[in-house]
């Protein structure tokens, strides 16, 4: 098995007291980074977060007002779900849609940007919080422990896309 190789780390900032901003560039060009993100037969193979997760339902209705639901189970039998809503689709260069993690959690909505560069494509998805102590709070969670396995997944999954 060869081992991923990552173009750009994953990068996570607050340019906003609501919004978190993460960057990560990947070896593919954007067509293939949509296609990985907008395709359930592709967002299963990872979007799975740290070693131990698996994703049992992957529904994804790619229409504005469409919906979209993934459930995660860890090894030790724990669940966790996601479900969203498509307000806005413009392929391959952006998404919007609004992620709900449950009643626990306050509804965000999320801006994904795919720009594309010598065959490389840089994502940039914005997090938009209802207030800054959901976003806190969201930060404190291992956000990113969990994003830069699932990121480093997708550069590998992507090779397999070409």
């Amino acid at each position: 098995m060869t081992s991923a190789r990552k173009v750009d780390a994953t990068t996570v900032t607050t340019p906003s007291d609501r919004e978190v901003v993460i960057t990560r560039v990947v070896d593919a060009p954007r067509r293939l980074v949509f296609e990985a993100w907008t395709n359930p037969e592709h967002v299963r193979h990872w979007m799975l977060g740290p070693e131990g997760w698996t994703m049992l339902v992957c529904e994804i209705d790619l229409r504005p007002g469409g919906a979209n639901r993934f459930v995660w189970r860890r090894a030790s039998g724990t669940e966790m779900e996601i479900r969203g809503t498509y307000r806005e689709i413009v392929p391959p260069e952006r998404l919007v849609y609004t992620e709900s993690w449950g009643a626990d959690w306050p509804e965000t909505i999320d801006t994904l940007s795919l720009s594309e560069e010598n065959g490389k494509t840089t994502m940039r998805l914005t997090v938009l919080y209802p207030s800054k102590e959901a976003r806190d709070a969201a930060l404190q969670t291992g956000m990113k422990e969990g994003l830069d396995p699932s990121f480093d997944r997708l550069d590998e999954h992507l090779r397999t896309m070409v």
